[in-house]
Order: structure tokens, then C-alpha cells, then sequence
């Protein structure tokens, strides 16, 4: 349900790798007049892409031109006979690279969100060129010249604060990327940089492999009984697309567990399900990850060393708000007692319904969201099934989402059926500012689909900046399950949740009030911090009786049921935060490894690992496996997945400032909108932090809002 990086290989990728998915809209360079749609700035609003004039043999030969088309402009900069100037250097980067960004802005959209078999290998091909274009921006001496003269007089340039911070950024970019390495060392790090692209490509392209061909096909109904109508008749919507008619298809999610547990009574169908979730990458063949995630994590600890840090993790921490791997490590570690804990309670409970249902088995990861779901029934009178028909999907979007969003910061919708889009469920909105003023485009790629990754995230296909005078064209991705023709779609509240959530990073992206394009992304450790913030709207009283109503009768939620919802929202949290954990304190162990550590042997590496961070409970699996774990491995989050943990202290405690002074208020929306959602990369994060709060961030509100008070130390 989480923020997906999506990597752009652009100037800046280097910094990028490690902030929000952000890629600078550019003038700069003519490229030669074709029927390419990219070689020209769309003519649709917002510059919008020309969906419905761009082929799939448009993209090579666009991001070709545009890599040549940037480095001479880049060149042209180097080489100035001019001496150094903010201008002419600084701004003159950020005006680089137009006809590069327009085409890989759209292309690496496509590739996560509509892809096929025509992008993947155009993909594979590029992606390592994309990675030789990168240094060949990073790595020029005479670039980087001129980068440093100015930063080593940035004092007496008497900048305003953004412009003086991006000389700081432009410097430490720069060095992150090699710059200050021998001609040797440069050499070096430019073949680990292709052979990364090369593998984070394949990793990906294996995962979904994987991912679609691991879908359960099921011939006997029966084996389906405790799955809803709804979902039955979408199982067997995806056997009819793959032509198995008489027979029903479970699609798998990117994340350990799947949704169907959850209610699936037949034991061995669960299990069934579960195993091919976790096999993943993990079982041989030719999509086999294992070999690909242990030379990722030795080539980048390799990098890490040739830049001067002991590790992959150093290298990457060094940079986010956390500053060092110990600080994350301490934050996770120190909810690993009281996380475990709780979970431990809830198998106790659980098993106990197995004995007294006369089980005769001791409970397994494929049984905990089944009978949690019998807890919750027991303990909390909650039933899934009771609850979704209350969240149909327009009525969350526009009197939730949109609902809150006009309350905090006075913006409103427009569905644009007008413009094109990439696949036929996508839908666009033009949003409007408290003034009228138009703002931005949003589309919105709810439904699951086999050429999609699975997951939520939130990306943009042009990006906010004052210098380029571009505003933002943003999108919402996620998985839910797409109804049968005629049937609403019905939602999950954690499907609301993702709802409120991916729109929290749109929210960010289109309130951006930034001059230069490189200064829009923020560190991965704050990213998720206006995201999961705007979650808290989903159950906040006004917002959710405007959009909690029965999709047929239209009626209400009633408050019993509201008042269940609420007192279970600390259900479930020991395994919740469990699993998390795991899978964020078993990203640091495999990028905490020393450049000289060997070739890792994938299943014992990640066992020793959880066992040393006492996470290794048999019934709670790591959110992600190493071998399908792609917020790591090919999603720009490696050494970065704490950063949701980091982010939520965040969160919560700002949302505890908005409970102390009154709420869901327009005023507090726009003091948030003013001092976080606008402020992007323009200062330090922390200090964007301090000046909304008045004060750093504390951890005492997340542990209330997950139930774990008292059980930490």
C-alpha cells in the first residue's frame, strides 16, 4: 500500500536514487523534427503526454536523442570560456535535458504501471546507457570544476536560501556520484554503475515473471468457499483473459501475504497460495532472483568502498534525515520487544480458536490472517464482509479523498474526459486551487492488471518548478481488484487507507512551490512522511461520515459499526509491525555487508539475519522475501526501507499538532501546506520538520496510534 521510487535515469539520477521520484522538466537542447511525439512539448495542458499519439517504437529513438541532445548541452556548460557563474552553470544544468526527461518521464511510468514485452527489452537495452549517460554527467572534470569553484564561494555569492542550498546540493551530488575519484576509480565505478542498471531491469522483469505466472489457478469452485461473490467472479474474469474458462484464477500481490487468506476455510488452498507467494525468485529456473540480489548487494557495497564508506547502508544514510544505518537500526530494533510481544499474544489467541475448533494443527503463517479474521469477529463483532460495502471506490475518491483535501486546503475536482490515457481505466482530474486557479492534473490507475507491479505508488509525468515554469501532472497506482462488468468496486479499509495514502504524496507533488527542478525531491526517510500523514483523514469523524455509506441504499455507516472499525484499529499490530520490522531490519543486513564480504548464499543469509534481530517468529514472515523484496532491489529503497517507520514518528506527531489545535481546519491545512507540502528539497528536511512542529520529532504518538504504549522501553 506503500510509495513506490520510481527511478528516472536523468541528470541527477545519482542524487535521485535516494529522494522522491523526481525528474526536472527542461528547455534546452532542439532535437530533429520527426512524428515523435516527444520530440516536440506536448501541446495539452500542463504538457501532458500525447497518449494517444505515442507508440511503443517512439521511446528508443526518443531517449537516444535526448541522452545525445543533453550531453552537449552539458558539454556546452564544461566548456564555457566564461568564468563560473550561478547562471551559467547551476541554472543552465537545471535548464538541460528537456526531450530526455519528456520521453523517460512517460517510459518508466509505462514500464511499472502498463508494461509489455516491446518496453521490457527496450528497457533492458537502455537502461545501461541511461547508467553511462548519468557519468557521463557526474564524472566530467571540467563540470565539476566549475560545480566546486562556486561552491567554495558560495558565502560570498549572496544567494537567496533555496539558491545557496542548491550549490550545496549541486556539490554533495556530485561527490556522491564520484567526482573527486582518479581517472582509475572512475573507470571502475562506471561498470558497476551498468552492471546495477543491467540487474535492477532483470530483477524486476523476473519479479513480475514470477508474480503472473505464480496466480493460482483453481478448477473446483468449492476450494474457493469463504471468498466473497465479488471475488470469485473477478478469479474467474482473470481465467477467462487466460482463456481458462470453467476454471477461477488467484492473481498474487507483491507482499508476502495474500488478501485471499483471509477468508479462504480450505487449509491447503491457503497453503497452496502462500507457497507460491514465498517461492518466488526463490525456486530456480530462468526468473530465479537469488543470484541477482546477492551480486546487487556486493557490487553496491563495492561502490560504496571506491567512495569512501564502509558499507552500502553509510554510503546511503549518509544522506536521508536519519544520518547513519545505527539511528535506523536503533529505531527498529527498539520496537522489535514490544512488536514481537504483542504478536505472540495474537497466535496464543488464535491458536486457542484452533484447538477449540478441534484444529489439530499448530498455527502457520498461511493460517494467521484467517483466523485473525476470526479474532477480530470474536473479539471486535468485525467482519470484513460487513464493512466493504460501505467503501465503494467513487464514493472513497470523491467524498473521501477529494472530501478532505477541499477541507484542509480548499482545492476541487474536475474529471477531463477529454485527454488521453495510456490504458482505458485510467481517469484524469484537473484540480483546482482555494482561488479557482487550475493547479494540476491528476490521473488515477486504480484496478490490477497483469502488465502492472503490484503494489500502490505515486509518480508524475511532469514536475512542478518556478525556473521552468512547469506545474505538476501527477498519478495515483494501485492493485485493487477490478469488478465484474455491472458490479461496484468494493474496498477493503486498508484498500481506503492506500487510497488516502498514495494521495498524500499527489498532495505533495502538486502543492510543490520550488524554483529549481533538482531541489523537488526530498530524502527517502521523509518522503512517506506527508503520504502516511494524510491517512489519518480516512477515519476522521466529518471525512469518514461523508463518504462511509452503502453503495446501494446509500445509507450511512451505522456508528456501531464505526465505533468496531475504530476500536480495532490496534488489531493486529504485533504481526503488522513484526513483519515490517523484518523486512526493513533484513534490508539493512544485506546492505550493511563489507565490499569484501563473498557471494551470499540467499535463504541462510536471510535466516541468520532475522534470528540475530530476534524477529524470527515461524508465523510471522518478513513482509517481503529477499527474493520478490523490490523496494529494495530495484525501487530505490535500498538501505532505505526503515524510511516508513522514520516517516510515520513523523506523521504521527504532526498529526498530534493538528489534534491540538483544532483539527480538520483550513487553517491547519494551509499552515501544513506552507511549511511541509510546498517546501520540497529546499532545505533541510529537519528543519522543515522543526519549523511546522516547533520542536523534533517524538515516537511517544506513533506508539500510542499502534497500540504499543507501555511495552517499549
Amino acid at each position: 500500500m506503500k510509495f513506490k521510487l520510481i527511478i528516472p535515469a536523468l541528470i541527477f539520477v545519482a542524487l535521485f536514487l535516494v529522494t522522491l521520484n523526481y525528474s526536472p522538466q527542461t528547455s534546452g537542447a532542439s532535437a530533429p523534427a520527426a512524428a515523435n511525439p516527444f520530440f516536440g512539448e506536448s501541446t495539452l495542458p500542463y504538457h501532458a503526454p500525447p497518449f494517444d499519439k505515442i507508440k511503443d517504437s517512439d521511446y528508443a529513438p526518443a531517449i537516444e536523442e535526448g541522452m545525445k541532445a543533453q550531453l552537449t548541452e552539458v558539454e556546452k556548460i564544461a566548456n564555457d570560456p566564461a568564468p563560473p557563474t550561478f547562471a551559467n552553470t547551476f541554472e543552465a544544468m537545471e535548464r538541460s535535458g528537456r526531450l530526455l526527461t519528456r520521453v523517460t518521464k512517460v517510459f518508466f511510468n509505462l514500464t511499472q504501471s502498463n508494461t509489455n514485452d516491446t518496453l521490457q527489452k527496450i528497457k533492458s537495452d537502455e537502461a545501461p546507457k541511461l547508467a553511462a549517460h548519468s557519468d557521463a554527467i557526474f564524472l566530467n572534470p571540467k563540470l565539476f570544476a566549475r560545480v566546486k569553484a562556486l561552491y567554495d564561494s558560495r558565502d560570498a555569492l549572496k544567494l537567496d536560501p533555496e539558491s545557496h542550498y542548491l550549490v550545496e546540493r549541486y556539490y554533495k551530488t556530485f561527490v556522491r556520484a564520484g567526482a573527486l575519484l582518479s581517472e582509475a576509480d572512475k573507470e571502475t565505478l562506471r561498470g558497476l554503475n551498468q552492471e546495477e542498471a543491467k540487474l535492477t531491469t532483470k530483477f524486476e522483469d523476473d519479479v513480475l515473471a514470477e508474480t503472473n505466472s505464480g496466480a493460482i489457478v483453481i478448477d473446483n469452485k468449492a476450494d474457493l468457499d469463504g471468498l466473497g461473490e465479488a471475488d470469485i467472479a473477478a478469479a474467474a474474469d482473470r481465467a477467462k483473459e487466460r482463456k481458462l474458462d470453467g476454471k477461477w484464477v488467484l492473481a498474487l500481490q507483491n507482499t508476502t501475504q495474500q488478501p485471499a487468506m483471509t477468508f479462504l476455510k480450505n487449509r491447503a488452498m491457503r497453503e497452496r497460495l502462500y507457497n507460491a507467494s514465498v517461492s518466488r525468485g526463490n525456486h530456480g529456473g530462468e526468473n530465479d532472483t537469488k543470484a541477482i540480489v546477492s551480486r546487487l548487494a556486493q557490487l553496491r557495497a563495492q561502490r560504496a568502498k571506491l567512495l569512501g564508506y564502509p558499507d552500502h547502508a553509510t554510503f546511503t544514510l549518509d544522506d536521508e534525515m536519519a544520518k547513519t544505518p545505527q539511528a535506523a537500526e536503533q529505531l527498529l530494533t527498539g520496537i522489535v520487544p514490544a512488536a514481537t510481544a504483542k504478536a505472540r499474544d495474537e497466535a496464543a489467541r488464535m491458536q486457542k480458536i484452533i484447538d477449540t475448533e478441534k484444529g489439530g494443527f499448530t498455527l502457520g503463517p498461511q493460517d494467521w490472517e484467517y483466523y485473525a479474521e476470526k479474532v477480530r469477529k470474536a473479539e471486535y463483532d468485525l467482519d470484513e464482509s460487513q464493512i466493504k460495502p460501505y467503501f465503494e471506490l467513487e464514493h472513497v475518491l470523491q467524498d473521501g479523498v477529494f472530501f478532505a483535501a477541499n477541507k484542509l486546503y480548499g482545492i476541487t475536482f474536475k474529471e477531463r474526459k477529454d485527454l488521453p490515457v495510456y490504458q482505458t481505466d485510467v481517469r484524469v482530474f484537473e484540480v483546482f486551487d482555494a482561488n479557482g486557479k487550475s493547479l494540476a492534473l491528476f490521473y488515477a490507475d486504480y484496478f490490477q492488471r497483469s502488465n502492472k507491479d503490484g503494489g500502490a505508488w505515486q509518480d508524475s509525468f511532469v514536475d512542478q518548478s518556478n525556473l521552468l515554469g512547469t506545474r505538476p501532472v501527477v498519478i495515483n497506482v494501485t492493485n485493487f481488484t477490478k469488478p465484474s462488468p455491472g458490479q461496484p468496486a468494493l474496498l477493503s479499509f486498508d484498500d481506503v487507507t492506500t487510497m488516502f495514502h498514495e494521495f498524500g504524496h499527489a498532495l505533495h507533488a502538486m502543492f510543490s512551490n520550488i524554483r529549481y527542478p533538482i531541489l523537488g525531491g526530498v530524502s527517502r526517510d521523509f518522503v512517506e512522511f506527508p503520504s502516511q500523514f494524510n491517512e489519518h483523514w480516512a477515519l476522521d469523524p466529518i471525512v469518514f461520515a461523508n463518504y462511509a455509506k452503502h453503495y446501494q441504499t446509500g445509507k450511512p455507516m451505522p456508528q456501531a459499526l464505526v465505533d468496531k472499525i475504530k476500536r480495532s484499529r490496534t488489531f493486529n499490530q504485533g504481526y503488522a509491525v513484526t513483519e515490517y520490522v523484518s523486512a526493513a531490519l533484513l534490508d539493512m543486513a544485506w546492505h550493511s555487508q563489507p565490499p569484501d564480504a563473498p557471494l551470499q548464499d540467499v535463504n541462510k543469509f536471510e535466516s541468520d539475519a532475522l534470528k540475530r534481530f530476534h524477529v524470527d517468529l515461524p508465523q510471522v514472515p518478513p513482509r517481503y522475501h529477499t527474493t520478490y523484496f523490490s523496494h529494495i532491489w530495484d525501487g530505490g529503497y535500498s538501505a532505505g526501507y526503515y524510511a516508513y517507520l522514520w516517516s510515520e514518528v513523523l506523521d504521527d506527531d504532526a498529526f498530534y499538532w493538528f489534534k491540538e489545535h483544532g483539527g480538520l481546519t483550513r487553517a491547519n491545512g494551509q499552515r501544513f501546506r506552507d511549511l511541509v507540502l510546498s517546501r520540497g528539497g529546499t532545505q533541510d528536511v529537519a528543519t522543515t520538520f522543526r519549523n511546522f512542529r516547533g520542536r523534533d520529532p517524538i515516537v511517544e504518538p506513533l506508539l500510542e496510534e499502534r497500540g504499543l504504549k507501555g511495552g517499549t522501553k
